[in-house]
């Protein structure tokens, strides 16, 4: 075996490539629980219980009750390309709801986790769905 003195030897790099796995995963970890506690809040300050955020098909229905006021238009999400028409309008009607405006439901819609927690963390005020 030849050692070349100004490379390190390959378990060094294992530990390093290993410390850096388990704090990507512990960060994505408490991503995770945040997301999930923010999103339990969210739906308090709407009047839903909390739980519901944890469920996964009735997570969507009440979401979308919570923007739309019809909790059934979770199924049309289901649908390929109107889905994602619905779920961008959701965004919109989501911001609205909680007295944000446009700039707001475009961060919904680009980063719906961050933006879930900052509703849900923050001071915004639950004020219903918004028609038109």
């Amino acid at each position: 075996m030849s050692y070349y003195p100004d490379t390190a030897p390959s378990y060094i790099w294992s530990f390093i490539g290993g410390a850096f796995s388990m704090a990507y995963t512990v960060f994505i970890i408490i991503l995770v629980i945040l997301e999930v506690v923010g999103r339990w809040k969210m739906y308090e300050k709407a009047g839903e219980p909390g739980w519901a955020s944890l469920i996964p098909f009735y997570s969507s229905y009440e979401l979308y009750k919570i923007g739309w006021g019809h909790g059934w238009y979770f199924l049309i999400g289901y649908i390929p390309i109107v889905g994602v028409v619905f779920s961008i309008m959701l965004s919109i009607k989501l911001a609205r709801a909680y007295g944000m405006g446009t700039g707001f439901a475009v961060g919904l819609i680009l980063l719906p986790s961050i933006f879930h927690m900052i509703l849900g963390f923050g001071d915004s005020t639950y004020y219903g769905p918004v028609e038109g």
